[in-house]
């Protein structure tokens, strides 16, 4: 399709490129910059929004989703909120603009806005192939976020929570950071509205873990009723590196949510666990391209689903095992609660192993709460929509309590049992 041709363009797509038109002048980035984002945009409209067509947005048509984009209005002064764990620095962006009042000691820290103006954002500014809509669109309209080095062999007792709140409108982010040599540390990525107001959101972390470093990276998605959230993260291993992400969606319209995660370190160890909350009419989309790329590489990647209502989820899992990437050992498992009749979760598991000497598997279940344990509750006094609560709950607390931060745990527990006293 090409989107040159007025007549065959969908509202939002009408509405993405007037967007940009109008708003060229007044983005950041220096004339590399804005050439590539002309470039990005170009694409885009070649191209269009992605369709069923395309397999990795199969369970997720863009194109007919999408069905508008809302104005880039001003709105009145957004403050931050309290931070999720008690004692977590907070870096806010505030309707797209970062506030650089903040510091953390020991942390080299820059507004993504400066990387831009001054042209050394423009490399990162690339899509990842003909499927990567989020990458253009991201490239093409990202204003501000934060760019975060953490020197060699700093350790952080406390998180860095980087919270990035609107109140409608349109929203783009970028958030680079690397993890220097045997660092340690851990960011909470938040997004969340304070709204009801309808809101364009596109967020792309990009993530260098060094060798030795262990990073632990909390993904906590709490848009509105009313918004789209298109999430990207990009992950690279180094020797020996260890990284625990953790991917929370509880809000939303239409979400979709990119992990792209490259082991390319001798040693490295990923451990990915997400929780997927989906209720009312929405649409969560998690698609992982994990590469397994060198030998001697593990991962482990849960993920656990509720669906209420009317609501619609996709998980999407390849592992490709490079052929040199002898003694990998990957495994991967896709669990999901379906509450309602109405509802539907589709999981596509895959596996591409180009080596031989490999440990690898997948598996996936949909089911309803057991029976048995609903009665064994039940019989016990405790009302039936409690007991659904209470199973419920445990499924989900399970991979969280993983974690193995009291503060962490306790934190995103409190998260899904307010979802759930909410929704269930």
């Amino acid at each position: 399709m090409n989107m040159q041709t007025t007549s065959r363009l969908t509202v939002a797509e009408t509405a993405l490129i007037e967007a940009f038109a109008q708003q060229i002048g007044e983005l950041p980035g220096d004339g590399a910059v804005i050439g590539t984002r002309d470039r990005l945009l170009d694409d885009l409209k070649k191209s269009g929004l992605p369709t069923r067509r395309i397999e990795s947005w199969h369970y997720t048509d863009l194109k007919t989703l999408l069905k508008s984009i809302p104005d880039a209005t001003a709105v009145a002064a957004i403050d931050p909120i309290a931070p999720l764990v008690e004692g977590a620095t907070i870096l806010s962006v505030l309707q797209g603009s970062a506030d650089t009042r903040t510091t953390v000691e020991g942390v080299d820290l820059a507004s993504f806005k400066e990387r831009l103006a001054d042209g050394s954002a423009v490399s990162g500014l690339t899509a990842r192939g003909s499927d990567d809509a989020i990458g253009r669109i991201n490239g093409s309209f990202v204003r501000d976020g934060f760019a975060l080095t953490l020197p060699a062999d700093l350790q952080l007792e406390e998180p860095i929570e980087l919270q990035t709140l609107h109140a409608g409108g349109q929203i783009h982010t970028r958030f680079p950071v690397s993890f220097g040599a045997r660092s340690r540390a851990t960011i909470i990525e938040r997004h969340q509205t304070v709204t009801g107001e309808a809101a364009f959101v596109s967020s792309i972390s990009d993530i260098v873990v060094e060798e030795s470093a262990e990073a632990t990276w909390i993904i906590l998605q709490q848009q509105g009723a009313a918004d789209t959230h298109l999430g990207q993260i990009r992950v690279q291993l180094g020797t020996g590196a260890k990284l625990r992400l953790f991917v929370v969606n509880a809000g939303g319209k239409l979400v979709r949510q990119e992990l792209r995660i490259e082991v390319a370190g001798e040693g490295a160890e990923l451990m990915l666990r997400g929780v997927n909350l989906l209720g009312g009419d929405s649409h969560t989309d998690v698609t992982l391209v994990l590469g397994h790329n060198v030998p001697h590489t593990n991962s482990t990647e849960t993920i656990r689903n509720v669906v209420f209502d009317r609501a619609s989820g996709v998980f999407q899992g390849m592992i490709r095992v490079a052929p040199d990437a002898q003694k990998t050992d990957a495994k991967m498992a896709c669990n999901t609660l379906l509450m309602s009749d109405d509802g539907d979760f589709s999981v596509k598991p895959e596996l591409e192993i180009f080596a031989d000497d490999v440990i690898c598997g997948h598996g996936a279940t949909v089911a309803d709460i057991d029976r048995n344990h609903l009665f064994y509750l039940m019989a016990r006094g405790v009302p039936e929509n409690k007991a659904r609560a209470m199973l419920v709950n445990a499924f989900v607390a399970e991979i969280v309590e993983e974690l193995e931060d009291e503060k962490l745990v306790e934190a995103l527990e409190n998260v899904i049992s307010i979802w759930l006293e909410t929704h269930a």
